[in-house]
C-alpha cells in the first residue's frame, strides 16, 4: 500500500504540483473571502476579508508578473535571513546549554551573509534559488525515474513468478 502513490502517472503528479504552487494564493484568497461571508465567521470577518484580498493581490502578481514576484520574495527572504541570523547570534550568547556556541554563531553568520546577498541583489538571489530548485528537481526526477524502473522490474518479476507457479 505504501507504494501505491508511486504507481500513479508522474505527469499527473507534476501537474498537481504546478497547479498547487501557482494557484495556492488564488485559492487561499477565494477561500478566505468565501469564509468571511459565512454565518459562522462573526468576529473574524474583517480579518478574513483583509487576508483574502492580500492573497488575491499576491496571486495576481504571481500569475501576471512572476519576475516582480520572484524579486520581491527574494528580498523578503533576505530580510528574514538577516533577522534570523541576528536572533541566532543573540541566542548563542544567551544560551545556558552546553551546546557548542561556535555552531550557533556559524549558523548566524551564514544566515546574515545569505540575507545580505539576497537583499542586496534580489535578482541574482532569485536566479540562485531557481538554479538550486532546478538542480533539486533534476535529482528528484532522476530518483523517481530509477524508483519507477525498479518498481516496474519488481512487478515484472512478480508477474513472471505467478505465471511459472502451477
Amino acid at each position: 500500500m505504501e507504494r501505491d502513490w508511486l504507481r500513479t502517472s508522474w505527469k499527473m503528479l507534476v501537474v498537481r504540483g504546478v497547479i498547487a504552487i501557482v494557484f495556492w494564493a488564488l485559492m487561499d484568497g477565494i477561500g478566505s473571502l468565501a469564509h468571511a461571508f459565512q454565518p459562522e465567521a462573526k468576529g473574524s470577518r474583517l480579518w478574513l476579508v483583509f487576508f483574502g484580498v492580500i492573497a488575491l493581490v499576491a496571486a495576481f502578481f504571481a500569475i501576471f508578473s512572476p519576475a516582480v514576484t520572484a524579486v520581491t520574495l527574494t528580498w523578503i527572504l533576505g530580510i528574514w535571513l538577516i533577522v534570523r541570523g541576528v536572533f541566532e547570534a543573540f541566542g548563542a550568547f544567551s544560551s545556558h546549554l552546553r551546546t557548542p556556541r561556535w555552531l550557533l554563531l556559524l549558523s548566524a553568520a551564514l544566515s546574515i551573509l545569505l540575507g545580505i546577498l539576497f537583499a542586496a541583489n534580489p535578482g541574482a538571489g532569485a536566479v540562485g534559488i531557481a538554479v538550486w530548485l532546478g538542480v533539486t528537481a533534476l535529482v528528484w526526477g532522476a530518483a523517481f525515474v530509477v524508483m519507477g524502473l525498479s518498481l516496474r522490474r519488481e512487478a515484472s518479476a512478480s508477474d513472471q513468478a505467478k505465471t511459472v507457479t502451477p
